[in-house]
């Protein structure tokens, strides 16, 4: 999160960094905000960029009491100034608790942990319970693999899981029966585009455009495999589906995935 002394302004707020930011920045940016900053000329789309990361709802009636309801409801509440006239806003950052919730806007702005546990609350059906489009928003902001292996196989001493986790990688452990499926999410770094021009500068692209923004898929999508039946996954079908012994398997070479069950 970026913190409240640094350099943010009404001016050079977009649909990304806005979800930087908490209650008390954006009314700490309107405050600070100078005539260079047109306050009342863009005040609605200021307000547009706001409302895509916050509630904010305009507090007509200025009474202990209703100031106490907003603030029941977990709203902060304070003055913004429009056009020379002080207003008392109530303002709640948007939560993200759904995979519904994710957006490619605020992808970015959360931790991988964060994401499991929003991940884990969409009843419990793991990553093939999504819809593509959200892998999709996922995938644009962290690396993801998954395995399904035997309860007690995910543990192993240099195994997978263990390979994964020192790698700097979050796990969410989703029991199926006596199978565990293993998600594993780490943040990619954002990246950073340089604009070269030589001769006459162009204009810099608008960074809300995302025309150019191209989504890396890199979960391999075994439709056979969608849907895993808990009373077909015996230990007699894991043993023949792979060629070793699995009294001598070992997970601590490559990484499994799906369709290998």
């Amino acid at each position: 999160m970026k913190k409240s002394n640094d350099k943010m302004c009404l001016r050079n707020l977009t649909k990304g960094n806005v979800w930087e930011l908490q209650e008390s920045d954006i009314f700490a940016m309107w405050a600070n905000a100078d005539k260079e900053d047109d306050v009342a000329e863009n005040s609605r789309r200021y307000m547009d960029i706001i409302r895509t990361a916050f509630d904010m709802e305009d507090v007509k009636v200025d009474k202990p009491e209703v100031i106490a309801k907003y603030e029941a409801r977990g709203m902060r509440v304070g003055i913004i100034l429009i056009k020379d006239k002080e207003q008392k806003w109530a303002i709640k950052k948007h939560p993200i608790n759904r995979v519904t919730d994710l957006t490619y806007e605020n992808i970015h702005h959360i931790s991988a942990a964060k994401l499991l546990e929003v991940i884990d609350r969409n009843f419990g059906g793991g990553w093939d319970s999504l819809n593509q489009s959200i892998k999709d928003v996922i995938l644009d902001g962290f690396d993801i693999s998954t395995t399904t292996v035997p309860k007690d196989r995910l543990h192993k001493p240099g195994g997978l899981c263990e390979i994964k986790v020192n790698d700097g990688y979050e796990i969410l452990e989703i029991e199926k029966g006596g199978w565990v499926e293993a998600i594993f999410a780490k943040a990619k770094p954002k990246a950073v585009k340089l604009h070269v021009t030589l001769g006459d500068a162009e204009p810099e692209p608008d960074e809300n455009d995302d025309s150019d923004v191209e989504v890396k898929d890199d979960y391999y999508d075994n439709d056979e495999d969608d849907d895993i039946d808990d009373e077909s996954l015996t230990e007699e079908s894991y043993r023949t589906t792979i060629d070793e012994d699995p009294d001598e398997l070992s997970l601590d070479a490559a990484e499994i995935s799906d369709e290998d069950y």
